[in-house]
């Protein structure tokens, strides 16, 4: 088969941030679903599948592993209606200098069906106390006007603290048939965290999660959240959800790093995350224990620690993760590119995981698989030859291309010495590294990666050891040259 080449075309634009309005030039990440159709089109003609042209119902996450087809696009969102009509409305109130959520949450029981809730353009609201909207059927929630969390850190802190009235996210949202919907112009639609001062005094104490999106058939669409403290949107528990066309901004103004603001959680069934741009200081996206049917598609990622499943098994526990895929996705200025993430002496399995047509910009550690994830402020490493450690199964790293940075710089979340991510005998020249225990790893395999080129143009190297291989990972299973083998061209 032979390779196809795959790049992410970017432009530039002047466009006005936040929802202050500062302007600045930057490249913005262009919708890849022709360049994902095309690509398919090609393979499955390979295949025979079909000969006629194929339409974007036939866009499959695929796991090529073993050729199992996921679950098509089309079927899914099939089961993702937008909030098509709604018998009432409520336009949210707003008193300057008050708090603004008392008001919506007084009146949430009569709106939680058939309904659309309204934060309207033109007003800046105050979200000072968390909204929990309860469980919801046949609602929209549409953020036109700005949002803006308390500026004030001791007052997050104590309501965070509170469990009576923060439930572990300030916007807390669960149902059935629920739609979260933003405002596409550039000043408005923005829901403010005020995160640079937690991050200034890294504060880490406390923080609050940004949106639980715990919903059966639903939408997040278009929503635009600056500067968050911490997570921003968790689909934890949510079935046949789609999130599409979001902006996640969480972009430091000084030498601090925006610690924990990972982009999208998504231990759910059946979602499908498109067309996003992120920009934050942890993972781009994580899937964790939970996640079956998950694609990841046509986004960019910039700032954060990589396209990651995991962390599982935390505490000895059993996690279960299938059908992954992350394909069309640009990396810049990374910590990682792909990267699977367990706990030692953790338990479960990981099967049925694809990272395909990832472009790096100046990325760390391009593929990185480690079974010795460990809360390094807790001590040093433990010493485990546990074969119960979470295994995967079918895991496929296809073409990928970019560079890496072997700079020597030090990534903003490094603030110990060594640093949390250093590798013992690494050179930062590794596009591959396979940190795993005998017996754990069935069919994992990187091809089409000899696209990968280090910044000061010397050779790349892999890290790999071979006890720990039972087939052909496609390229020699070495500590040195990266030495790709013919299952690494297939």
């Amino acid at each position: 088969m032979s390779v196809v080449k795959w790049r992410a075309p970017v432009r530039s634009l002047t466009a006005t941030d936040g929802p202050g309005g500062a302007r600045r030039k930057q490249k913005r990440f262009v919708s890849l679903l022709d360049v994902a159709l095309k690509w398919r089109r090609e393979e499955l003609a390979k295949e025979q599948v079909f000969t006629s042209q194929p339409s974007r119902a036939f866009l499959f996450a695929w796991s090529p592993c073993q050729h199992i087809m996921h679950l098509p696009i089309a079927a899914l969102l099939s089961l993702v209606p937008l909030v098509a009509s709604y018998s009432k409305q409520f336009i949210v109130p707003h008193v300057d200098g008050q708090d603004d959520t008392p008001a919506l949450k007084a009146v949430l029981a009569n709106y939680s069906s058939d309904a659309q809730i309204l934060f309207q353009r033109g007003v800046s609201y105050n979200i000072w106390t968390p909204i929990n909207f309860g469980t919801l059927t046949n609602v929209e929630i549409s953020v036109q006007g700005n949002l803006s969390y308390p500026t004030n850190i001791t007052t997050i802190q104590n309501i965070v603290a509170n469990t009576t009235i923060y439930t572990g996210f300030w916007f807390d949202i669960a149902g059935t048939n629920v739609t979260l919907k933003g405002n596409t112009e550039p000043q408005w639609g923005w829901v403010d965290g005020h995160g640079q001062q937690w991050w200034d005094a890294m504060n880490q104490t406390n923080r609050p999660h940004g949106w639980r999106f715990k919903v059966t058939n639903g939408i997040i669409q278009d929503m635009k959240l600056w500067k968050s403290i911490a997570w921003n949107f968790s689909l934890a528990g949510a079935k046949n959800v789609r999130a599409f066309q979001n902006t996640i901004k969480c972009i430091s103004d000084s030498s601090s790093f925006p610690f924990n603001t990972d982009g999208f959680a998504v231990g759910g069934t059946n979602l499908v995350v498109e067309n996003n741009y992120i920009y934050n200081g942890d993972d781009c996206v994580t899937a964790g224990n939970g996640a079956t049917n998950v694609l990841f598609q046509n986004n960019y990622c910039e700032g954060g620690h990589g396209l990651s499943i995991g962390s599982l098994g935390s505490g000895g526990s059993a996690s279960y993760v299938t059908n992954v895929t992350f394909q069309n996705v640009v990396m810049k200025n990374h910590l990682y590119g792909a990267r699977f993430k367990s706990w030692t002496g953790g338990q479960g399995l990981a099967s049925n995981i694809t990272w395909r047509n990832i472009v790096l910009q100046h990325v760390k550690f391009p593929i990185y698989v480690t079974q010795n994830y460990w809360d390094q402020g807790k001590g040093p490493k433990p010493n485990s030859t546990s074969t119960t450690s979470t295994h995967l199964e079918n895991v496929l790293f296809d073409n990928f291309s970019g560079d890496i940075d072997d700079s020597g710089s030090v990534e903003g979340t490094c603030i110990s010495d060594p640093c949390w991510y250093y590798v013992p005998g690494a050179t930062g020249e590794e596009s591959i590294i396979f940190d795993l225990y005998p017996g754990t790893a069935t069919n994992i395999v990187a091809r089409h990666v000899n696209g990968i080129r280090t910044d000061k143009g010397v050779p790349v190297q892999v890290m790999c050891d071979n006890s720990t291989i039972t087939s052909d990972p496609g390229f020699v299973c070495q500590n040195g040259p990266f030495i790709p083998t013919p299952v690494g061209y297939l």
